[in-house]
């Protein structure tokens, strides 16, 4: 019994809650990108300006990480994913304000309340998934980040074309409203062992003690440091991929943009299931660890293999090929979130899981900006989908080398 839930019978409402915020969240972090064809039409913003707002958005989760501590210590996990969906809510409605300046400002704002969806949500999980179904259950979780991505392209774009652009931002503060509401009757059980003495001063979240406190207590532990960092890996591998795999479509394979996008949407689409079910063998084989082992092998193929796709490739084989992609790319997290809650001491577990998203994040930053030079410097796709192949090898490898 823990925080007045029995452990192993009533688990599904903290799944249940955790899954709805990490939707939610997911939901407002790809308003932008989605509606961005019309920000540019209508206040006249260049492509390069959304890849910034985006980017300052992945730099406010970060920040959040790295710094948040305090807050999750002092309120606990529930109130600060509240919190959270408060903040993105806000930096939603800063976009109406005609202006860059506050358009970096929400974006700031959105990231930040993006960041506490994986250490506050491993944090109610860990307390109340049964051991034995831990890597499926926060498999599924994490399941709620394609499942947002899927809602805001399937809802946005008919709004904006019924009522205007307009209507997204009223739409998405409802949405933050019947969230916050519907996880709210969970607080007061659930967020009962939180710090009330913690100090909430500025100084508080901007020590450099604190900052430091995520990272310095991942590496202070090998084993989770290596899953960690076998989780940048893949997050580098699953960053390049979504930032240029139609880019590369078109321009290699030679298809069309519907056919490219098509075969992205595939992608994201068996990302869902793709991550439940790797919860599922991870939990049947006894071994997340192992999992993550044979995904980074896989994901090592499926990139190689996309190096050799060419214009003479048919396009069922591609759909074929890119279904399986959404498994082996970008269906890992929850997993590796199972794992790393496994092996942390139950009062560090928040810095952990935000030191290792952290390490997810920088990947997501790297792999694209990586990818980018190597195919200025080449002219060429392949080599760097052969460098994110050899990273997603290598991190494997140092798993597969630790006990």
């Amino acid at each position: 019994m823990t925080g007045g839930l029995d452990q192993n019978r009533d688990w599904l409402r903290p799944l249940i809650a955790t899954l709805l915020v990490q939707i939610t969240s997911a939901f407002l972090a790809r308003l932008v990108p989605t509606i961005a064809p019309v920000l540019q039409d209508q206040r006249g913003m260049s492509e390069a300006l959304i890849g910034y707002l985006y980017g300052f958005s992945t730099l406010g989760s970060i920040a959040f990480l790295l710094a948040g501590g305090p807050m999750m210590r002092r309120y606990g996990p529930i109130r600060s994913l509240q919190i959270g969906l408060v903040a993105s809510a806000l930096g939603i409605v800063l976009i109406a304000f005609p202006s860059s300046a506050v358009l970096f400002i929400g974006m700031l704002l959105v990231g930040l309340g993006y960041g506490p969806s994986s250490p506050a949500g491993s944090e109610v999980l860990q307390r109340y998934a049964p051991p034995q179904h831990r890597s499926l259950i926060f498999s599924i979780k994490q399941a709620g980040v394609p499942i947002g991505g899927v809602l805001s392209g399937l809802i946005l774009p008919a709004l904006v074309i019924g009522f205007g652009w307009q209507s997204c931002l009223i739409f998405a503060a409802l949405v933050v409203v019947v969230c916050i509401a519907s996880v709210q009757p969970m607080r007061a059980s659930i967020d009962a062992e939180r710090d009330r003495t913690q100090h909430m001063a500025l100084s508080a979240f901007l020590s450099w003690s604190n900052i430091m406190q995520p990272l310095r207590t991942v590496f202070a532990l090998p084993q989770i440091a290596k899953i960690g960092m076998t989780g940048a890996t893949l997050a580098i591998s699953q960053g390049a991929w979504f930032a240029f795999l139609v880019t590369f479509l078109v321009a290699e394979v030679e298809l069309s943009l519907p056919q490219a996008g098509l075969l992205f949407a595939i992608m994201q689409a068996t990302g869902v299931p793709g991550r439940i079910v790797l919860g599922y063998i991870a939990d049947r084989a006894g071994s997340g660890r192992m999992t993550l082992i044979i995904v980074g092998v896989a994901s090592c193929l499926t990139s190689l293999t996309l190096a050799f796709m060419g214009p003479q490739t048919p396009f069922p084989l591609m759909a074929l090929f890119f279904g399986i992609a959404g498994m082996t790319i970008s269906s890992w997290n929850g997993v590796q979130l199972a794992e790393i809650a496994r092996l942390s001491p139950r009062d560090s577990l928040q810095d952990i899981t935000s030191g290792a998203t952290v390490l997810i994040f920088i990947g997501y930053v790297v792999g694209p900006a990586g990818f980018a030079l190597l195919n200025q410097l080449s002219g060429s796709f392949k080599p760097g989908l052969a460098a994110i192949a050899l990273l997603a090898l290598g991190g494997s490898l140092v798993l597969a080398r630790s006990r």
